[in-house]
């Protein structure tokens, strides 16, 4: 069974996890944000003193961290394709790790590209940064204007690999997934 992918994403402070939380809510499928867990485990190993805004200043090599963070996302589009469900909502795509890294001036080979390439979502909803709602937490450390910029390398990064994007607008957790289910007719 082939099941459409659908990504939320956006930068810190957009409201995206509640989103994404409402979306599991109403027993829709979803596949989780995973560079918490990936932030957790370099800061054990790293200097959290020297930490400002990239978790990747926690790692010894970033090509790795993001390596490893692009092949979870790739597992995680590749576990849609072998799952009986008509829809699967994913916390990010993959063409987050390419912005990501754009946004923290990382190089990156063309393994990264050929991912976001070969693996292709059918709808992306990207959620604007909302200064209201923007607050820092144990895994955010990026300032509000850095979330700005970061929704600026997501909004590039998406639309250099072909997508159309639809904005999410500000309002309630539930009124946006709604517009995400109405946009999708479901």
């Amino acid at each position: 069974m082939s099941t459409t992918k659908i990504v939320i994403t956006g930068g810190p402070g957009t409201g995206k996890t509640s989103v994404i939380n409402d979306v599991k809510n109403r027993k829709f499928h979803c596949f989780d944000e995973i560079i918490r867990s990936l932030t957790l485990e370099a800061k054990k190993g790293g200097d959290a003193s020297t930490h400002v805004s990239n978790p990747i200043a926690f790692v010894n090599d970033s090509k790795t961290f993001n390596t490893k963070l692009l092949n979870g996302r790739v597992d995680q589009y590749i576990q849609a394709n072998n799952i009986n469900e008509d829809l699967s909502f994913f916390d990010r795509g993959i063409p987050d790790v390419l912005a990501y890294m754009d946004f923290f001036n990382q190089d990156y080979d063309k393994t990264f590209i050929n991912a976001c390439e070969a693996h292709k979502y059918n709808h992306v909803f990207l959620l604007p940064p909302w200064k209201e709602i923007y607050k820092f937490d144990n895994e955010r450390f990026e300032t509000y204007e850095e979330a700005v910029k970061i929704h600026t390398a997501l909004e590039n990064t998406y639309k250099n690999f072909g997508y159309n994007i639809v904005n999410v607008p500000f309002d309630t957790v539930e009124n946006r997934v709604d517009f995400i289910l109405n946009t999708l007719e479901i």
